[in-house]
């Protein structure tokens, strides 16, 4: 036995390797205490408190401690052995486990810190929130992976420069290939930061009319007034003018009354004293702006200018206001006994000779 045990394979001794496996194993075992026993009572600990940060900070460190512990037991293991010939291999091995234990940690506190990228982006709204959220949560941890590789590749002696030039290169041929991809989610920023719209405001563009339906990461969709879904990239509508109809704090009515030229003079300072008087009292009709004179004589009819607002902005009450304001007008009109005028001329012939009468 005791020759087996001092036996030697490439200069390392049998019972010394069995040493390895049991300190290895030693590291095992300390890890499951750590486990059960001492995360357990720091756990308790951290209920206690009125913050929640030590819990995540506990269950962000929790699996890269437990193997932490296991690559402990591999390096006491390595220097027992003390393989001389395969030493090289082995830091590189060591160095590579624990940069892959640094960026993990980095890697999971993005999640357990996640409630700060929801903090920002509830700032957008709740329709968007959560898709600026994830986007956010997805690009941080790409970037670690990508500065992990390129770290764990770098210690391993590869040339990690000409990496990232190659990698430029691709990111070049990507760019020309995404340009409007990334053209609409730097649009899709400009919506987000600036505001111009909200879902389910009545927009109108160059390109589309009619009522927001979502905000995406890559298009905005428009529920047009016949029902069709318009999908708008969102570099489009980030450059395009937009006029948004729902931020009207009033809705405009202009118009010309236009009455004949049998009105007299009592009968239109009358009508024009009832129909001020008429928009003053509509509580439907914006006190602040209310404009009605008779300012031209037109062709076919004195014209009576009027200008006004109603407190409603939206389409079918607006519309409802203005039917109930004109039948109003007529009746104004008809009870001083005027009318309205239509396009007509009138041909006046002085003499007609006899012989020419048809």
């Amino acid at each position: 036995m005791e020759t087996f045990l001092t036996y030697s394979i490439y200069n390392i001794k049998v019972i010394d390797v069995l040493i390895a496996i049991g300190i290895f194993l030693i590291a095992y075992f300390v890890k499951s205490f750590l486990t059960h026993v001492v995360l357990k009572n720091l756990r308790h600990l951290a209920r206690k408190t009125e913050t929640t940060t030590d819990d995540k900070f506990i269950d962000i460190l929790e699996p890269p401690m437990k193997f932490s512990i296991l690559i402990l037991g591999f390096y006491l293991a390595e220097e027992w052995i003390d393989l001389a010939s395969f030493q090289g291999v082995t830091k590189l091995i060591e160095k590579t486990l624990i940069t892959f234990v640094l960026f993990w940690i980095l890697f999971r506190a993005v999640d357990q810190f996640s409630y700060i990228f929801t903090k920002f982006s509830s700032k957008f709204g709740k329709n968007l929130s959560t898709d600026i959220e994830n986007f956010i949560i997805k690009f941080l941890k790409v970037i670690i992976i990508i500065i992990a590789i390129m770290t764990i590749l770098d210690s391993w002696g590869i040339n990690v420069g000409a990496f990232v030039a190659s990698l430029g290169l691709i990111g070049m041929a990507f760019a020309l290939a995404a340009k409007d991809t990334a053209a609409n989610l730097f649009g899709s920023l400009v919506i987000f930061t600036d505001k111009p719209f909200n879902k389910g405001d009545w927009i109108l563009t160059p390109n589309v009319e009619g009522t927001i339906e979502s905000i995406g990461i890559r298009s905005t969709r428009v529920r047009t007034f016949a029902q069709a879904l318009v999908s708008v990239p969102n570099a489009v509508i980030a450059n395009s003018a937009i006029t948004n109809w729902s931020k009207m704090g009033k809705r405009r009515i202009k118009m010309r009354l236009g009455l004949t030229y049998s009105t007299n003079t009592s009968q239109m300072e009358n009508i024009l004293k009832e129909l001020r008087e008429m928009l003053k009292n509509h509580p439907d009709v914006h006190k602040k702006t209310i404009m009605v004179h008779f300012d031209e004589f037109q062709d076919s009819s004195l014209s009576l200018f009027c200008y006004f607002f109603t407190t409603t902005t939206a389409w079918a009450e607006y519309l409802k206001v203005k039917e109930d304001v004109n039948l109003k007008m007529m009746k104004i009109i008809e009870q001083n006994g005027a009318g309205f005028a239509f396009p007509s001329q009138s041909l006046y012939i002085e003499n007609i000779p006899k012989n020419k009468m048809i």
